[in-house]
């Protein structure tokens, strides 16, 4: 079967363009729990999860580019950081959060950038590790799962989930910053020795 080359670019590039649709309707009605927010949440984790099927055509196909190597990262740090904006917005999410993750997530696009013409830093383990662990805390936290029983035992269940998955996602987006710097340290050395 022929797959168009740039077709994991294009998913790539759709899930761009979500992030400010996303942002609009996670804000239209001010965070209530009605049918904004479920589809707030519904296209949030519906173009995350993009993500895994542009890279995996990419693999299949041996069509991974160096333009999708940039962009991807890109792509997640888009819709990741608008979910993170809007819900301290709302009230719903502490800023220092919010600010913690996106100095990590601004600093290594920057720093992509900065690199790009020398060599393309791709998503390591750690990086996609994190990204998963953002796209569930904030799935949960994006969906309004307490508005379905008054109970308070599921209250308290959800409340615990989000805060349980927030806290993991933190502390990965936290290590995989390090682990990148350590890497490109490493590897600037690497390359000056070996010149």
């Amino acid at each position: 079967m022929a797959v168009h080359p740039q077709l994991p670019n294009a998913i790539t590039i759709a899930r761009i363009l979500c992030a400010p649709v996303f942002l609009w309707l996670l804000l239209a009605d001010a965070g209530a729990g009605g049918g904004l927010r479920w589809a707030a949440g519904i296209v949030f984790i519906v173009a995350i999860a993009t993500d895994g099927i542009d890279g995996y055509i990419a693999r299949r196909f041996d069509i991974v580019s160096d333009l999708g190597k940039l962009l991807d990262p890109i792509a997640d740090k888009a819709l990741t950081g608008v979910a993170f904006v809007g819900l301290s917005i709302l009230g719903e999410l502490d800023w220092w959060v919010t600010i913690v993750v996106l100095v990590r997530e601004i600093g290594i696009t920057v720093y992509r950038f900065m690199v790009v013409s020398d060599h393309v830093l791709a998503a390591a383990w750690m990086g996609k590790l994190k990204t998963v662990a953002q796209a569930v805390a904030l799935s949960i936290a994006l969906l309004p799962l307490a508005s379905l029983s008054d109970a308070a035992v599921w209250q308290s269940t959800v409340w615990w989930a989000g805060v349980v998955t927030m806290t993991i996602a933190v502390v990965l987006t936290i290590a995989s910053g390090i682990d990148y710097v350590v890497s490109e340290v490493r590897g600037a050395r690497a390359r000056r020795g070996g010149r």
